[in-house]
């Protein structure tokens, strides 16, 4: 299923996946005020980008996608598999820090907006929309070889969610085509969701290093969880090949801004 562009007159320039009918959107680099090696939609608190700079970006970003960006809980990424459930008590407060450190957040609660962040790894957008659950996800591969995927579902159907009834979209990451890595994560891919037919093969420019379909490798996953093929969208948009639409940490080499995966109930 194809991911669409959509633009706001204010600049800001998102996509989204049908197969997902809340509130919901992956950022791009386009439509915000920060400057330098950050222009313009930087959304990383992490980055050095000015404060006031950072509000106008979410701000921008909430008029498009028509969430309130004074009402959003966040993750803390440290490519972990931790899932932590936020209610209202964990809206964030700009300029102060996360207080929990979370790979991924789930809700119940309506008007909160969930936002996970990327410039590379693979983002994960989940809902239930007949319980009434969400989730946003950061899937690196360390995140996803320890089964982030798998905790993420559990928490939601904690919260009522079916996973039958779950939609997916695997938004835009590093794609097949460049990423590069060593034995040791095909490993534990392998470990991870079992065969990697079709979605690993070795670089014959580069001995002993494969290229692996990370993205493909979380939707299978996602089936094994109980989700139904036909409700997994996944993106086909390589970060590193549209590195002028998307930030990329190995094509700029980390000098780089962050963009983010945005869902509401």
């Amino acid at each position: 299923m194809q991911f669409q562009e959509h633009k706001h007159p204010n600049g800001v320039v998102w996509m989204s996946a049908p197969v997902i009918s809340l509130r919901h959107g992956f950022s791009t680099r386009f439509g915000g005020v920060s400057t330098g090696m950050l222009e313009s939609l930087n959304l990383g608190s992490n980055r050095g980008d000015k404060p006031e700079n950072l509000l106008e970006n979410y701000r921008r970003l909430g008029e498009a996608l028509g969430f309130d960006h004074l009402n959003m809980a966040l993750t803390h990424q440290v490519h972990g598999n931790t899932v932590r459930t936020v209610t209202q008590r964990d809206a964030h407060i700009f300029g102060t820090p996360v207080p929990y450190e979370a790979d991924g957040i789930v809700t119940d609660v309506p008007g909160l907006a969930l936002i996970c962040f990327s410039a590379d790894c693979v983002p994960v957008l989940l809902c239930d929309t007949k319980n009434g659950v969400a989730g946003a996800i950061h899937c690196g591969w360390r995140s996803s070889v320890a089964d982030i995927l798998g905790q993420a579902v559990s928490a939601m159907t904690a919260l009522g969610a079916e996973a039958e009834a779950l939609c997916a979209a695997i938004g835009p990451a590093i794609g097949y085509c460049c990423f590069e890595v060593g034995s040791e994560v095909i490993e534990a891919a392998e470990s991870y969701v079992g065969t990697l037919d079709g979605i690993c093969r070795p670089n014959p420019q580069s001995g002993g290093k494969y290229f692996l379909d990370l993205r493909e490798a979380n939707a299978r996953r996602l089936v094994q969880l109980g989700l139904r093929r036909e409700n997994i969208a996944v993106s086909t948009e390589c970060t590193v090949c549209s590195h002028d639409k998307y930030w990329s940490h190995r094509y700029t080499r980390g000098q780089r801004g962050v963009q983010g995966a945005v869902i509401m109930l």
